[in-house]
Formats: structure tokens, C-alpha cells, sequence
């Protein structure tokens, strides 16, 4: 049995998983992404494929191009990268994995992040080890109005920490109503009021056809010229471009990124040499404990399905995907 580990950008699976527990399989690991081009022909032996995330798109055109996949795992619960009708069809079990303290530490990164992009720490880091001292100074929180797309999970848990910072919260998404946004201490606002009042815009959607490019040019325009914009959601509910003329010209202040509509983020994008965002490379869920927790329950996904009795099954509206 063939199994393929793939996108594992730390090299740290074999070293945070016991794949010792699949006696007779041949495990191959994949820490750098795969051409397209390429991702047929490297796939083909393999009859079971270890995602992490959404990592590597998984359209109906790859997989069937896959004549030996019967199995595949992937971390975290759902999987947008990935057809899962396309891989119903064709008779391949799907497993996904649980997220023990996921919420906590995405939510952790999340202050983090805004944090960092708002006090503007790394460009005063990088100032004092070229001999700088106080390069910028930030701004505070307390009495700021943030901008909260979408109440979820974070976005509630965004919210209620914001209030604790002494801020103002307005809230939006598609199906808001004025009771949720109360019960997390919110004022319902319009998508246009929302921009054109907060200090700080934070995005927790979830990436769909009505959310991708949801924060196009239009919506730059109307953002304060001193507004910072964070995302650590996906990448293409933002229009890149937009955001890189909006961050060039000064329509507004800074943005602080986790996700990308490219990812690992090219090493030529402009993004690398703007001064006024904050980069990174979509750390938001990757602690070591939950990167343990993935790979552990990425074995027991793989052990149960070659015992015939798969556990933590998805089906296809799990993993419909976007690419479909």
C-alpha cells in the first residue's frame, strides 16, 4: 500500500506521527508543493493520499487522472480544495480529522496578528537590528472601531475579546441579524457602513462564490484611508490586486495577512516588498500540538479504513470544494 503525505512544509509528519502503526505500507513524504503539471504523473502509484488543509487543490480533473486512489485523509474537518463529489463518484472513502484546541490557538494568532500590524512590530524589529531605534509608532485599540465579517467561531470569540480592549464592534456578513451581533456585544451594520467606519476590517467568511473577491476595489474605496485590514481566512475572498494598488497608494494604511490566493506565496510577489503589511505564511493553525493532533488522527484514519471500518468519514457535501 502506497501512501503519500503531502504539502508537509516543516518536515514534520514522520517526526509527529507514528507511521510505524501501518505495518506493510510504503510512506512517501511531499514537502514542497507539486507542480501542476506535474501532479498527475507524481500521484498515480499512490492509493492513499494524506492531506494537510487544503494545501494542494484536488479538482475532479486530478483525480480521475488517479487510477490506484481508493483512500483519502485529510486534517481539520472539512476540505474546500477538494472535489469530494468527483471522489464519491469514483468510490474513494474520505476521512477527515477533529481540531483539539484549534479555536484556541487560531483565535490566539488571530490578536496576534492584528497586534503585530497594528503596533507595527516587525518594521521596528527589523529597524533595531540595523542599528534603528522607535522606526514608527503604533496605534492603540481602546476606544477604535473594528469591523468583523462574519460571526462564526472567531468572529464571535473576535468580538468578545474586542470589547474587553474597550472597542467599538460593528458586524456584518450575509445572514447577520441584529440579535447575533448583540449577543456578542456587536451593532449590526451594512457591508458599506462597516468599511467606511472601522479602524480595523477583520475577515472570518468562509470562501464561496459569493464571498470570493467580496473586498474588491469598490470596497478599498470606501475603507478609511488610515484603516488596516486583516485576514487570516482565505486569500481570495480579498482581491489581491486591488489590495496591492490599495496598499501602494496609501488608500489605506496597512494590512495584516495569514492566507494568500497563492500559496506558498511566490518568492517575486509584490506583497514581499510592501512595507506597510505584515506577512505570514499561514501559521494561524500550525502549533505543534495541533500538527501532532493532525498526523495522530491522520494514521488512525488510514489504519481504521485498512481494517475496513473507515472512521470520521466525509462525503461530498464535506468536501464539495470551489474548483468543481
Amino acid at each position: 500500500m502506497k501512501i503519500a503525505i503531502l504539502d508537509d512544509y516543516l518536515d514534520c509528519a514522520l517526526s509527529l506521527g507514528d507511521w510505524s502503526r501501518l505495518p506493510g505500507c510504503d510512506v512517501s513524504v511531499f514537502c514542497d508543493p507539486i507542480p501542476v503539471d506535474e501532479r498527475a504523473a507524481v500521484l498515480a502509484p499512490f492509493d492513499v493520499l494524506c492531506l494537510m488543509r487544503d494545501r494542494m487543490p484536488m479538482p475532479r480533473s486530478l483525480i480521475e487522472q488517479l487510477p490506484n486512489l481508493k483512500f483519502i485523509s485529510f486534517t481539520g474537518p472539512s476540505n474546500l480544495a477538494l472535489d469530494g463529489y468527483a471522489a464519491a463518484e469514483r468510490g474513494i472513502v474520505m476521512s477527515g480529522t477533529g481540531s483539539p484546541n484549534g479555536l484556541a490557538e487560531h483565535f490566539e494568532f488571530i490578536w496576534a496578528l492584528i497586534m503585530a500590524t497594528v503596533r507595527n512590530i516587525p518594521a521596528n524589529d527589523a529597524g533595531m537590528r540595523e542599528g534603528a531605534w522607535q522606526t514608527s509608532f503604533g496605534r492603540a485599540l481602546h476606544g477604535r472601531t473594528i469591523g468583523i465579517l462574519g460571526l462564526g467561531n472567531f468572529g464571535a470569540m473576535v468580538a468578545d475579546m474586542a470589547a474587553r480592549f474597550g472597542m467599538k464592534v460593528v458586524a456584518w456578513s450575509h445572514n447577520m441579524t441584529e440579535a447575533k451581533a448583540a449577543s456578542h456585544g456587536a451593532r449590526l451594520a451594512s457591508f458599506n457602513e462597516l468599511l467606511a467606519t472601522s479602524d480595523i476590517v477583520t475577515i472570518h467568511l468562509r470562501l464561496s462564490e459569493r464571498t470570493h473577491h467580496l473586498i474588491d476595489g469598490p470596497a478599498f474605496a470606501r475603507m478609511k484611508r488610515d484603516a488596516v485590514l486583516i485576514n487570516t481566512s482565505r486569500g481570495p475572498i480579498v482581491d489581491e490586486g486591488a489590495m496591492i494598488e490599495a496598499l501602494q497608494t496609501g488608500r489605506i494604511a496597512r494590512a495584516g495577512l495569514d492566507v494568500f490566493d497563492e500559496e506558498p506565496l511566490p518568492t517575486d510577489s509584490v506583497l514581499r516588498t510592501l512595507p506597510n503589511v505584515v506577512l505570514s505564511p499561514h501559521l494561524g493553525f500550525s502549533t505543534e500540538g495541533l500538527l501532532r493532533s493532525f498526523h495522530q488522527q491522520s494514521i488512525e484514519n488510514v489504519a481504521a479504513w485498512l481494517d475496513g471500518a473507515p472512521i470520521r468519514i466525509a462525503n461530498g457535501d464535506t468536501v464539495a470544494g470551489l474548483g468543481r
